[in-house]
């Protein structure tokens, strides 16, 4: 494991290379755009979504993933994560139990410029019933303009449209001035193990674009979740005699109560800025309960786990308290819970929250190269979802921009799909990108 220092922000300069960007491509960013495929990228998303990536399921996508990008003229890089040391780091959260953490980085151009990492996860979340589902989940399907299949949206979309983004750099017959990191990574979905990984091999840039789905939106800004779980107390006793017991499941109300009075609060009049566009930038979602040992007996125990959304300035430490306090509050006055409350415990995931100043480089970059690659400006939002920005900031020191095809209200989801020509229009922004920050030989 790397003592390394971290790096900070990089000058001013370290992420420029191309034009500001007035609405028209030069005529070298031209002919990359003319070499912009739509199907392409949807052979290749499709290609990356035959591959089920569930959690601890995901190296045979990192490693079609490294082949995919030698076909587009990288050198490839692939390296076994020493996992017994990850656990141990502080940055290390993850829900799932991991043998294997393939890590693989695909490099394009001649170095002596900046280096922009793109970093992207393959790991998709379980399909759930695929009964469900009106086409297998592992099967890509072409229905009414929009590609179907688990990871479409969240994120083999965004991670294809990158590949593609090189090839038709390459195929332009450009050569870059600087550095373009490619890296597939593993874990994000519980925890963000695989960037982890990334970063304390040593893989340094001078900034860092997570292509996520934002619907083509520039996202300077992400919020974190905490994952959390309350333990109530109740008291046991026969079904035929429960008034000599207490229920968990009658007294847990009042805990989710709190809770939900909590989120209110939290969220009430600080909706502004970049988060302005949600009514619930900073969500807490109690999304899965387990209570009682029998039926036929009074219920002793109920949890309650969920995830606690954070501000991107917000302190951890004392987020965490404002929810032990909400919590422990919700026994004030109980004749039970006032002498058995319930309790907290911090576990499994845990994403950081980050912040890119939106004047940095690769801010006015990306934004730049989005305006030109789409005609019109993005929006410039921030997102209320956790992702890997919170360590390629935090950990890394890396100017992170998020910035991808999907919308997130099709990720996770039955029948998961991004639109056709979102993916086109990633790979055209996303090349531009790349230009313009690594700068042209």
């Amino acid at each position: 494991m790397s003592d390394r220092p971290r790096r900070g922000q990089p000058p001013a300069d370290a992420t420029s290379g191309g034009p500001p960007g007035d609405g028209t491509p030069t005529a070298v960013e031209q002919r990359v755009l003319d070499r912009i495929d739509v199907d392409r990228v949807v052979a290749l998303t499709s290609d990356l979504v035959r591959v089920p990536t569930r959690p601890a399921e995901e190296s045979p996508g990192q490693e079609l993933a490294a082949r995919l990008l030698v076909d587009a003229g990288c050198t490839v890089e692939t390296f076994e994560a020493d996992v017994d040391s990850l656990r141990r780091h502080p940055w290390y959260s993850a829900e799932v139990e991991r043998d294997r953490i393939l890590g693989v980085v695909g490099r394009v151009g001649t170095g002596a410029g900046a280096t922009l990492l793109i970093d992207g996860h393959l790991d998709v979340v379980p399909e759930g019933d695929e009964r469900t589902w009106t086409s297998p989940p592992f099967e890509p399907t072409v229905r009414d303009g929009r590609l179907y299949g688990r990871g479409t949206c969240d994120m083999k979309g965004g991670v294809a449209a990158a590949i593609h983004a090189l090839e038709a750099i390459r195929d332009a017959g450009v050569e870059l001035a600087g550095t373009v990191a490619l890296a597939p990574v593993v874990g994000e979905e519980d925890g963000g193990s695989g960037t982890l990984a990334l970063l304390e091999h040593g893989v340094e840039a001078d900034a860092c674009l997570i292509p996520e789905p934002t619907g083509l939106a520039v996202v300077p800004a992400v919020a974190g979740a905490l994952t959390w779980r309350i333990h109530v107390p109740g008291r046991a006793a026969h079904g035929c005699l429960r008034e000599e017991g207490v229920s968990a499941i009658e007294v847990f109300r009042y805990v989710q109560d709190a809770v939900i009075d909590l989120e209110t609060r939290r969220n009430s009049g600080s909706a502004g800025g970049l988060f302005g566009w949600l009514e619930r930038p900073l969500a807490i979602c109690g999304g899965r309960i387990a209570g009682g040992d029998w039926p036929s007996s009074e219920a002793d125990w109920v949890t309650w786990e969920g995830r606690y959304g954070v501000a991107p300035d917000e302190d951890l430490a004392a987020a965490r308290a404002q929810f032990e306090a909400a919590v422990a509050g919700s026994a004030a006055g109980h004749p039970w819970l006032v002498s058995n409350p319930p309790s907290v415990t911090w576990w499994g995931s845990r994403f950081y929250p980050a912040a890119t100043d939106p004047d940095a480089a690769i801010v006015a970059s990306t934004t730049a190269a989005a305006t030109v690659a789409d005609g019109r400006p993005p929006k410039i939002k921030g997102m209320p979802y956790g992702c890997d920005m919170g360590l390629t900031v935090g950990l890394g020191g890396l100017p992170t921009v998020v910035f991808g095809p999907g919308d997130i209200r099709d990720a996770h989801t039955v029948d998961e799909s991004v639109a056709i020509d979102e993916l086109g229009r990633a790979a055209r922004a996303l090349a531009l990108t790349i230009l313009r920050t690594c700068g042209v030989g």
